[in-house]
């Protein structure tokens, strides 16, 4: 059975649609990504999923229940990473677990043995009387992963889990999430980092107006939606260098002084840049977000 099915997702705020016909199929025990720019209905499916808002239209089964109907019991089995840390400021680590552990009816008899584990898991051992304000960013973060693990749940919906992290706090939770798979347990992330889609996902989405307009393995949209070489070149003398690659027949796309050109080959685009010292240019191969980008387009969303 599979965690969590969708079939025609719909939902309207006015006259706008936010999610439009969505369909999803996750496989337990893997981390799926649901990726799109601001706006493109993420986080709303997500809560549609939860049962935190009614759909308009659709069909939704969370762990075998049917939402909205059997939220509540759906929910039970369930962790959730939010956008936007909720901690209680007025209570030490162990006891923003504590006190979240009661939300699924678990006694403190039954939570307390499992803080040390938890806080191990999260790299916060030796804090558990710690108020939340002595805190980092990157272990109220941590702190938070650790709380969605209360109710040892089989699916965790995680919302950008790793925004706003320095680089040494984010390869931690990156590490801690490979090892929920490894236990079994499935994700669901949204994330706007490609680099984190593609390291940890073995399926994502990408959405965008609220649809859904590929599926697939990181590797899988890389090679069908992409050339497997990129150059990027900036620097004075741009202009006149565009217009010469423009004859070696590539993609090229634009975004503000840099040109990104896109080719199977590129040794004829880095021939031209041979001493061309005025122009500095990056050659890398092809990644998810550069199919992000081509499929979303480069426009800045808010």
């Amino acid at each position: 059975m599979s965690p969590l099915e969708v079939r025609g997702l719909r939902k309207r705020y006015g006259e706008l649609e936010v999610v439009c016909g969505v369909d999803l199929e996750i496989a337990a025990g893997e981390c799926f990504g649901l990726l799109g720019p601001n706006g493109a209905g993420k986080t709303t499916t997500l809560k549609l999923c939860l049962g935190l808002i009614d759909p308009d239209a659709g069909e939704i089964r969370l762990l075998g229940n049917e939402v909205p109907a059997r939220a509540r019991q759906a929910r039970a089995r369930v962790g959730v990473v939010p956008q936007f840390d909720s901690l209680d400021p007025d209570f030490s680590v162990a006891e923003n677990l504590v006190v979240y552990g009661r939300y699924f009816g678990l006694k403190d008899r039954e939570i307390e043995p499992r803080i040390p584990l938890l806080l191990a898991f999260a790299g916060l051992a030796g804090r558990a009387g710690a108020k939340i304000q002595t805190l980092s960013g990157g272990m109220k973060r941590r702190l938070t992963l650790a709380r969605a693990l209360v109710n040892d749940p089989q699916l965790l919906f995680m919302d950008e889990p790793t925004t706003g992290l320095d680089p040494q706090a984010r390869h931690l939770i990156w590490e801690r999430l490979r090892q929920l798979t490894l236990e079994g347990r499935t994700l669901l992330l949204t994330t706007h980092f490609m680099e984190e889609a593609e390291r940890l996902c073995a399926r994502v989405a990408i959405m965008d107006h609220g649809r859904i307009i590929v599926q697939g393995s990181p590797r899988e949209l890389i090679a069908r939606h992409i050339e497997s070489q990129v150059v990027e070149v900036h620097g004075p003398g741009i202009e006149a260098w565009s217009a010469r690659a423009a004859s070696l027949a590539l993609r090229t796309e634009r975004a503000g002084e840099t040109i990104f050109c896109y080719a199977s080959d590129v040794e004829p685009v880095l021939a031209t840049l041979r001493g061309q010292a005025e122009l500095v240019y990056l050659h890398r191969p092809a990644n998810l977000e550069d199919v992000f980008l081509k499929l979303t387009g480069r426009d800045l969303r808010d």
